[in-house]
């Protein structure tokens, strides 16, 4: 992983090993959490966010899922759909990572996108219920981001989502779980796919 934290090395490597960790147990390929904070601040870059607050982005990025590891659940980490009750739990693990980051002495803006990389544009989300513009600008950049190199990662339930698939669920939730602005965003900076690969879409 790049360095997240130049400043500090010691808390760079933490959040390196933290993001490293999350990964194989969230069974996501190596550097996942990386490719997701590489992508979240040039989303950031092209929509003109400050530098200081593109590296709270790639920080809360790299660890967004840093409560999952902490609850350490088996289902996690199942090839199956996880039941009512599982995913009711699931549901606690922002606020969960907003706390891990906190025990990593992070500042308050990486604990609070964090906390919010699950709220929705249109006020579904959790843990909070917040909506469009009441979500930080940050928060809503690494939803779709997350969202997106999810998509197009392998499982152990599925095999990774072609791009253009990809692409076009993001399009088809904006206005609804992603912020539009975001969206269209990520998909300028972001290759089509090929002719070759949309055949097979």
């Amino acid at each position: 992983m790049q360095s997240l934290v130049a400043a500090d090395p010691a808390l760079d490597e933490k959040i390196a090993d933290a993001a490293g960790r999350t990964d194989e147990f969230t069974c996501f390929p190596a550097g996942h959490s990386a490719r997701v904070a590489d992508l979240a601040e040039r989303i950031a870059a092209a929509m003109g966010v400050g530098s200081e607050d593109r590296a709270t982005l790639k920080t809360a990025a790299a660890i967004r899922d840093i409560g999952e590891l902490r609850m350490g659940r088996d289902y996690i980490a199942g090839a199956r759909t996880l039941s009512a009750d599982e995913r009711l739990d699931l549901r606690r693990h922002p606020v969960i990572g907003e706390q891990q980051a906190a025990k990593l002495d992070l500042d308050r803006g990486v604990q609070l996108v964090i906390r919010w990389h699950h709220e929705w544009w249109c006020g579904s989300g959790y843990p909070d219920g917040l909506a469009g513009e009441e979500i930080p600008l940050n928060a809503r950049i690494l939803r779709v981001a997350d969202a997106y190199c999810a998509l197009i990662s392998e499982r152990p339930f599925r095999a990774a989502h072609p791009i253009g698939n990809a692409r076009k669920f993001l399009i088809e939730w904006s206005g609804i779980e992603f912020d539009p602005t975001v969206v269209r965003t990520l998909l300028d900076i972001e290759p089509e796919p090929s002719p070759a690969e949309n055949q097979y879409q």
